[in-house]
């Protein structure tokens, strides 16, 4: 198992400009997942589901309050018989970050670095890779995506579909044993969504593990092993695409899915 969660609730406090204790909202809960080699799993829901904060407690960006998070059986946090949440130390933590990419909606890339420097960065001075390895692989990639001929540009010169297929290469280049998705295509038009997804698509058939956080549902229903609905940060309902989109047992995901004409 690459990845797994288990038991994981996460709350957040509004903000309040009185002096008065701000309420909380429960944003995750009781959310258990794994994820296996070579497996692809999507995460769907409406808005305001927990989707993408799942993605931020799996990747460290959010702690969570309870619950525990491993990775390839190495847990990273974990919460004890007392209910006392405890992740390893900062240096130790920096190692599980090497398992994991993440690609975001909007993408990241450094405007005041090529696209080449933005995707060999990481691995040298995080890495510690040499220099010139990381370079050919990076090249490599770059071509593999269809971006060779722009290493050279800036991301200011690429298009919006150009710029998110640089940050799935650079999430490549730490040689993640698990990639982590973000709404990847909802910053972009729907041509430029087709290269991205097209590109997903292949790491798919190239069993690369991903966990796919996605509004394009038959991209979903195609591309993955298993389909995960959420609601109201729980998971509503989970099992293969057939099942979760052809026939799902659940009247919320029902109701979810007829908002898409073509389901």
């Amino acid at each position: 198992m690459v990845f797994e969660m288990k038991n994981i609730e996460k709350s957040f406090y509004q903000r309040n400009d009185t002096k008065k204790k701000s309420p909380k909202i429960d944003v995750l809960r009781d959310i258990s997942l794994n994820v296996d080699s070579g497996e692809v799993v999507s995460i769907i829901g409406p808005s305001g589901s927990g989707k993408s904060t799942l993605l931020r407690c799996a990747t460290f960006l959010e702690t969570i309050d309870s619950g525990s998070i491993s990775y390839l059986g190495n847990a990273a946090v974990s919460t004890d018989e007392k209910g006392v949440t405890s992740y390893v130390s900062p240096s130790e933590l920096r190692k599980f970050k090497n398992y994991y990419g993440l690609v975001f909606q909007q993408f990241n890339l450094f405007p005041h670095h090529t696209v080449l420097k933005n995707v060999m960065e990481a691995p040298i001075s995080v890495q510690k890779r040499d220099k010139a390895e990381v370079e050919h692989s990076a090249m490599k990639l770059l071509k593999k995506m269809g971006l060779e001929e722009k290493a050279s540009a800036y991301p200011c010169q690429l298009s919006g579909g150009q710029q998110q297929r640089v940050s799935i290469v650079r999430a490549l280049m730490m040689r993640p044993e698990i990639l982590f998705f973000d709404e990847p295509t909802s910053a972009l038009d729907p041509e430029l969504t087709t290269g991205v997804l097209k590109v997903i698509k292949q790491l798919a058939e190239e069993k690369m593990t991903m966990v796919v956080v996605t509004h394009e549902i038959e991209f979903a229903r195609a591309v993955s092993n298993r389909i995960v609905f959420m609601d109201g940060g729980f998971i509503v309902e989970q099992g293969s695409p057939e099942q979760v989109i052809g026939n799902p047992t659940q009247e919320r995901t029902r109701q979810f899915l007829a908002h898409f004409a073509n389901i």
